[in-house]
């Protein structure tokens, strides 16, 4: 009989982890243990009150809740043995988790462990945002579920900050629940989401206003204003509530907190081409990785590195030596961080993920042992994923580095 309580223990219920859980039932894994701290699986997808989601994984669209039903119906159609309500609170080296629950603390033991935590946008205080500190300052995230697990809307007539994709997500949020935006600010020259999805708001009525930062909120028990700044002058604004959207960020503490620590540029852990982190018996999956993907991204991302767990479970967990992937600035992140020797034929990551701090153009390369292996010129937006194939050769590499030349 197993000395452990698990084949594979997964850490977080969203689309990533419940992929992932699936994938290795399906690969003949015959215990896998799901743990999730909210009471439902689903992830953010729970409190998203639009579509779309689902249409790549499943065949169909599905509203956010309905989504995050379907994967608790998959998950149990799969024989994964779920456990909502449970925190993880330690990532121990010798691949054992501290959970917390009803019942108390207790520690739990598998051959692997799968983190898909996800990430959280940046609240108020993480933004050293000036001024008064009245109610009615939120996330996206934190207005959502205000509204699909309270009922409650804490404002009408909001400021918007942001325009990642999920600044659109709250536009649509608000409108849909009767909240009329004052306006969207993005303190950057250009927008982080794509065209033609920023029209929406201009197509809804709502004011735009680029290049222009937040530097005041103003009142005492509620939002009475705010004061932005833009090309230098400063304008108030009348609204009874802030919405800070995007920002996103790693949901990552576990690592930060265990021996693995966590990547300076991705804030997330540093792992290999199958997903394996510092420490082989722990392997990661998921926005967790680096902010931020669709649901359906991480939904693929969590069965592609599943199927480099089940065949891990074969051997002895050994990272072996490990490359780090290097790049200059302006690029904030590369995932995988770093590479291994080949250990099984087919690795989770078939790309690099790539990242830039701000618009820049450029040429963007990619060395390996001071050889150029690939490039692309062009103008680099921040928050846009770069896909860089990895060649065959580089985890056989001893220096992989991406460079970056500015043009004019």
């Amino acid at each position: 009989m197993s000395a452990f309580d698990a084949d594979v223990l997964v850490v977080g219920g969203g689309p990533s982890g419940v992929a992932a859980a699936i994938e290795l039932r399906r690969r003949g894994t015959k215990r896998v243990v799901l743990l999730d701290r909210e009471p439902a699986l689903g992830g953010a997808t729970r409190h998203c009150s639009h579509s779309p989601f689902g249409m790549i994984e499943f065949g169909r669209v599905y509203f956010g809740a309905a989504y995050g039903r379907k994967l608790t119906r998959e998950a149990e159609k799969a024989g994964i043995e779920v456990r909502t309500g449970h925190s993880v609170v330690e990532l121990a080296d010798d691949g054992s988790l501290l959970v917390a629950s009803g019942r108390g603390l207790e520690r739990l033991t598998a051959q692997r462990v799968v983190v898909t935590t996800g990430a959280r946008e940046k609240p108020r205080s993480a933004r050293l945002i000036s001024g008064d500190r009245p109610i009615g300052v939120v996330t996206t995230g934190t207005l959502q579920s205000y509204l699909a697990f309270h009922g409650l809307l804490p404002f009408q007539r909001p400021l918007i900050v942001g325009s990642e994709l999920v600044s659109l997500s709250a536009v649509l949020t608000c409108l849909t629940h009767g909240a009329r935006p004052v306006a969207m600010i993005e303190p950057r020259a250009h927008a982080v989401a794509r065209a033609p999805l920023t029209w929406f708001p201009t197509v809804m009525g709502i004011p735009f206003h680029r290049g222009a930062d937040l530097v005041d909120i103003i009142g005492r028990t509620r939002v009475e204003a705010v004061t932005i700044r833009k090309h230098g002058a400063t304008e108030t604004l009348a609204c009874d509530g802030v919405l800070l959207t995007g920002q996103f960020t790693p949901e990552s503490a576990l690592f930060l907190q265990s021996s693995m620590g966590v990547d300076q540029g991705s804030a997330g852990p540093v792992v290999d081409q199958y997903g394996r982190s510092l420490n082989p018996r722990y392997f990661a999956a998921g926005n967790v990785l680096r902010a931020v993907e669709t649901g359906g991204w991480a939904y693929r991302e969590g069965r592609a590195i599943a199927k480099a767990v089940a065949d891990d479970l074969r051997r002895e967990p050994d990272a072996g030596a490990a490359v780090p992937v290097t790049f200059d600035a302006p690029i904030k992140l590369v995932v995988p961080n770093i590479l291994r020797r080949a250990s099984a034929p087919s690795p989770a990551f078939r790309h690099f993920q790539l990242r830039v701090l701000q618009r820049v153009r450029g040429r963007l390369s990619l060395e390996v042992d001071g050889q150029a292996v690939w490039q692309a010129g062009g103008t680099w937006m921040p928050e846009r994923r770069v896909l860089v194939p990895i060649p065959p050769a580089a985890p056989q590499a001893q220096h992989v580095h991406f460079r970056f030349r500015e043009e004019e």
